[in-house]
């Protein structure tokens, strides 16, 4: 039996499910530019304002849309890219607005995690040939180095405020996550290794980090990259920064490395790191309490916190045993891939009303309580690429050097 990152057939199936997705998305674009936060049945919600971090992932989903010559995907990549150039740009004091809330009034502080995603949005919307992405993808970058990236530390720093005064002392590891996401696309787009081996020295921390502490990554740091394990322990199922380790991250982090290693990146073995990675998120997260599903935390001691199903999870799931597999052929990894995508059918996608319920409660029904609605399509959207693609180059380009396997 072939496996199924494999098989012709799956991979037309994953490619017809990236076409419902972009179709559930269609209503997305705000008026003024930007993206909006999506309810169950796809209908904007004004109410959410419009968020930066959706914006930018609505860019960078329907630029690959664009690439792969599905129509309506680059009008909605351009109403949303209109948003980075517009309304969430700080024309006073430089960079990107968290979001503008629906007065329009623009959120506080400047975040690491927003920064990163304009530049993955600017690298995606640039291989499509969106007006101005080139432009925007300069000062993205130019940005971000100004601002955020700390060379001494060889990782990014994570919040300051509007003005760009005062840095916050926190430092955290899902920002530099997708720091590391968007400075491989930037090096891909913009053929300067600098970015990649800025990706290479956080990457080799998370590992580091990782495999000092059983490979139960830790989230949350001091300013001098300490680990605050109790951090947020009163505010256990945050979006962003939940207490414990996060099973996602965990396999979000195994699925990167191997990017890394594919484009060249030196600094750490990353196949063993990603291995290990995977093998603890796995063993920590499925099934934890009985039922099938990845909980959201565990604590230090792999028992579970957060014991609800968030969808991207169950996304990264499928994204790293694709890439797994592929790295390594082991057939292990392909029939985890099959089983995660068994379950996704079965409980996640919403087959009614489109799209992937974001959040389930422990018996697999869906919940609201810590993402109402279907905020965007990153996660899913980008599972459906993963399995097609080489792990290098990045998504965008390599969509556009015409290397999705079919």
């Amino acid at each position: 039996m072939r496996a199924w990152p494999t098989v012709p057939s799956h991979l037309a199936w994953l490619d017809r499910h990236l076409n419902s997705l972009l179709a559930f998305g269609r209503h997305t674009p705000a008026p003024g530019g930007g993206a909006y936060w999506l309810d169950d049945d796809g209908t904007p919600l004004p109410a959410q304002g419009v968020q930066t971090w959706i914006t930018c992932r609505t860019v960078h989903v329907y630029s690959l849309g664009t690439l792969l010559g599905i129509p309506g995907s680059r009008p909605i990549a351009e109403a949303a890219l209109a948003g980075l150039t517009g309304p969430l740009r700080d024309t006073q004091n430089g960079g990107w607005y968290p979001g503008v809330g629906a007065d329009g009034t623009p959120d506080p502080d400047k975040t690491a995690y927003a920064h990163a995603f304009v530049v993955l949005a600017a690298s995606s919307a640039t291989v499509a040939g969106l007006a101005g992405a080139r432009e925007l993808l300069t000062d993205a970058l130019a940005t971000y180095e100004r601002w955020f990236w700390d060379d001494a530390a060889g990782k990014a720093v994570d919040t300051w405020d509007t003005t760009f005064t005062t840095l916050d002392p926190y430092r955290g590891i899902n920002a530099n996550m997708h720091t590391v996401e968007a400075f491989l696309a930037a090096a891909d787009v913009t053929g300067d290794r600098v970015w990649l081996d800025r990706a290479a020295r956080i990457g080799a921390f998370a590992a580091s980090a990782a495999a000092a502490n059983g490979w139960r990554l830790p989230e949350h740091f001091d300013e001098a990259w300490t680990a605050q394990p109790e951090f947020n322990d009163d505010q256990r199922d945050d979006k962003f920064k939940p207490y414990g380790a996060t099973v996602g991250h965990g396999l979000e982090w195994a699925r990167l490395l191997l990017h890394l290693e594919a484009a060249g990146a030196t600094g750490a073995d990353w196949l063993e790191a990603a291995r290990a990675l995977f093998d603890r998120a796995v063993a920590d997260g499925w099934a934890a309490d009985g039922a099938d599903g990845f909980v959201y935390t565990t604590d230090w001691s792999g028992a579970p916190v957060v014991a609800d199903r968030m969808h991207w999870v169950a996304a990264e799931a499928i994204g790293a045993a694709a890439a797994l597999h592929q790295r390594t052929g082991d057939e292990q990894y392909a029939q985890r891939y099959a089983q995660w995508w068994d379950y996704v059918d079965r409980y996640v996608i919403d087959h009614v009303n489109g799209s992937w319920f974001h959040q389930l409660d422990v018996h697999n029904q869906p919940a609201g309580t810590v993402w109402p609605g279907k905020a965007d399509l990153y996660h899913a959207a980008q599972c459906t690429l993963i399995p097609r693609l080489p792990l290098a180059p990045s998504l965008a380009t390599a969509v556009a050097q015409g290397l999705v396997r079919s």
